[in-house]
């Protein structure tokens, strides 16, 4: 459905240090940059910006991952590039039987999240 978004941030460097670790993981890359915004991508295509401007506040924005070990790494590399823990890698059934999820804020406060929907 969605081709590709952005979203405002106030610090422009760490939230670059912030996605590019925490995306990482997820095999997302910074594949554009220019003075006032950096593009990630699994490919050369630019799907998930940071721009620098009024920043984007109490989004969710939710990365698919590959497998559960994705969303483990993703969570970890996000809390090492300073990010806060907002639910830890685990299942959540309330979503549906086998939806396993991983939440860290990113600078502005925003919730990224790493998600895997298959089985075990």
């Amino acid at each position: 459905m969605l081709d590709h978004l952005a979203i405002g941030v106030r610090d422009m460097a760490a939230s670059r240090t912030f996605y590019e670790a925490a995306l990482a993981p997820l095999g997302f890359a910074v594949v554009m940059e220019r003075d006032d915004r950096v593009a990630f991508g699994p490919t050369q295509r630019p799907i998930f910006f940071v721009v620098d401007r009024e920043p984007t506040e109490g989004i969710h924005i939710a990365f698919q991952a590959q497998d559960r070990e994705h969303v483990d790494a993703f969570h970890a590399a996000g809390l090492d590039a300073g990010g806060h823990d907002n639910g830890a890698p685990g299942m959540r059934p309330q979503y549906h039987p086998h939806y396993y999820g991983a939440f860290v804020l990113d600078p502005d406060g925003n919730n990224a999240e790493a998600v895997c929907h298959t089985p075990q």
